[in-house]
């Protein structure tokens, strides 16, 4: 789960199903958190283990990402080693320049669900996987591949060399850019207002169940038409959407989602990464150490370039999609 300003699943929105004991926290626009520090705004994404709200942080007047954990234990146990993680990597960085994700804050909330670990981080803009579909699978200009793949590089020599820290999952979802790709989605250069207070009939979560539907449906409809819709030339031949123009998007990154990550020295996991991004190693279960992010990124950096995956594993007669 990030921190940008449209993260988590892209395809559905998280149900109401989880707003139970143990599970999410129902917010509303305008609820305070942190004795009124962070002010929700609106929610960015959610992912299995929590969702990520625009925050207004009114001790230092700037916008933050909060990213609010499900209360079972066993998702409190997940906040705590990914809190641990991102103070280590803060208290190595007072500059906040090496291209990694800024944890500003944490802290405990309690809500009719159970007590919720938070944390705060910095706002970031859209990932990697919305800038390669943004661009229509095209494939970046070079230059560009090139400013990113310093970003990210930056990022590793940091994590693996100063911290020890193998971040073992490096995937495009994982690595936002400074800025959003719309400029009417970042709240600082589209000159947002912050809500101070929570208006008046505000709803759960952004929006009530029958919203949540409505927005499926939509979803469901705008994929329907592109399907149907897809251009074709004299010929009755589908002829393939041009690359978009980036110019003016600020391509520098910083790489995101700790929750995974380990130190060199004291791994909790065999099976890591995701499996398009996985190394050879880990598919042999033979052990790993850095190495294993330097390969996710040698793929990302292929599919930065063309628009394709490296690999695309699938199940075939005999073995599975992780045995390819």
């Amino acid at each position: 789960m990030s921190c940008s300003s449209s993260s988590g699943s892209e395809e559905d929105d998280e149900g109401i199903d989880s707003y139970r004991k143990g599970g999410y926290h129902a917010v509303r626009i305008g609820d305070p958190f942190a004795a009124g520090r962070y002010i929700a705004q609106r929610k960015l994404g959610w992912g299995q283990f929590s969702t990520v709200w625009l925050a207004y942080d009114t001790q230092s007047s700037k916008y933050v990402a909060l990213k609010i954990q499900k209360s079972a234990q066993q998702f409190a146990q997940a906040a705590l080693h990914e809190i641990d993680v991102l103070s280590s990597i803060a208290d190595g960085d007072p500059s906040n320049s090496k291209c990694v994700v800024r944890l500003i804050d944490h802290f405990k909330h309690s809500g009719p669900n159970g007590q919720h670990l938070c944390m705060v981080l910095e706002f970031l803009g859209d990932s990697l996987l919305q800038l390669i579909r943004f661009n229509r699978y095209k494939g970046l200009e070079l230059n560009k591949v090139r400013e990113i793949c310093k970003c990210i590089l930056i990022a590793l020599d940091y994590l693996h060399r100063e911290v020890g820290i193998i971040h073992t999952d490096l995937k495009p979802e994982n690595i936002l850019l400074f800025s959003t790709i719309d400029p009417a989605k970042d709240p600082v250069r589209s000159g947002l207002t912050p809500i101070l207070e929570r208006p008046e009939g505000g709803t759960l979560n952004g929006g009530s169940t029958m919203n949540i539907i409505e927005k499926k449906l939509k979803r469901r409809a705008r994929r329907a038409v592109a399907n149907i819709g897809v251009r074709r030339d004299s010929m009755g031949v589908e002829a393939p959407k041009p690359a978009r123009c980036l110019d003016g998007i600020d391509m520098r990154c910083k790489v995101v989602d700790f929750g995974n990550a380990c130190w060199a020295d004291k791994r909790f996991a065999e099976e890591i990464q995701t499996r398009q991004y996985r190394a050879p190693e880990v598919i042999l279960l033979s052990g790993y150490t850095f190495s294993v992010d330097m390969w996710s990124f040698a793929c990302i950096a292929f599919e930065l370039a063309t628009g394709d995956m490296m690999f695309a594993p699938k199940t075939g007669q005999g073995f599975s999609e992780d045995e390819v």
